[in-house]
């Protein structure tokens, strides 16, 4: 008997859509789109046996965060930690060596041995916590050097906080200053950092610190320019507490301490003193 998915009862398939074709017609008739879908397999088997769309586990993501139990047949899924949970730390197992080992097929192919217990961690907090969803998309775009995405997020955040008759700007300091519980309490810029991204670090600066505008390099004051964030500076005022220049992270260490863990050329701006003004 072919398995369907515990949580919905239906295949272990998704109909998504085909790539468009080269011709760009977007007024495809009804029965032309319909030949545009394409069958793939979405099948998440877990340790238990059991097996789920991708998406259906997600949604109970809040329910085996924290009992870490199959939603269906009740089955402890960890294969390295005690057959007991706590409700109180779900959220600090995605820095501990638990972890559910899964086999997922998709369009992509064969995954053995996928971990889903960080993303099965990411969905229940972020249940729980929906206004962190720009703060991780923030983190995620730091790590990977997206200038033009941190731009764009920043404007929406602060276009939202314009129509809640937020004070314009604030909003926007406390999210690129904000510390992420499921990754040792790091900031954006502590992340920056860490995965060397110069560019991203000067518009973290830029945006969310108190540091004089004169003191930053040329070359980032002509790339805050092109991305049209240039006139932030003037009158920006960052409290001590929100300055992303200050922020620790779960270990207490401060940005201008991981810059001197990385090496140059992260020890010569602290050697210029971006952290002392």
């Amino acid at each position: 008997m072919e398995e369907t998915c515990k949580a919905c009862n239906e295949p272990l398939i998704l109909n998504i859509d085909a790539e468009a074709s080269e011709s760009g017609d977007e007024e495809a008739q009804p029965h032309q789109q319909e030949e545009e879908k394409e069958i793939v397999e979405d099948d998440l088997e877990l340790p238990c046996g059991c097996h789920f769309h991708w998406q259906c586990l997600m949604d109970s993501a809040p329910q085996v965060a924290l009992s870490l139990k199959c939603p269906s047949c009740d089955g402890f899924l960890p294969s390295n930690a005690p057959g007991s949970s706590s409700a109180t730390n779900a959220f600090r197992r995605a820095s501990q060596a638990v972890t559910i080992l899964t086999r997922y097929v998709n369009e992509g192919g064969v995954e053995d041995g996928l971990d889903i217990l960080p993303a099965l961690t990411e969905e229940a907090f972020l249940a729980e916590h929906p206004e962190a969803r720009p703060a991780r998309a923030l983190h995620t775009m730091a790590a990977e050097g997206d200038v033009v995405g941190i731009v764009s997020l920043v404007k929406d955040v602060d276009a939202d906080s314009a129509q809640s008759d937020a004070v314009v700007g604030a909003s926007v300091v406390r999210l690129l200053a904000w510390s992420d519980p499921l990754n040792e309490n790091r900031s954006a810029l502590h992340i920056a950092v860490e995965a060397q991204q110069v560019e991203v670090f000067w518009l973290l600066m830029w945006l969310a610190s108190g540091l004089p505008t004169a003191v930053f390099p040329q070359g980032a004051a002509q790339a805050a320019d092109g991305l049209g964030v240039a006139s932030v500076r003037p009158g920006l005022q960052v409290p001590r507490a929100e300055d992303v220049r200050f922020v620790k992270d779960g270990m207490g260490r401060s940005v201008l301490d991981v810059c001197l863990a990385q090496g140059s050329p992260w020890t010569r701006f602290v050697e210029d003193g971006v952290f002392d003004q």
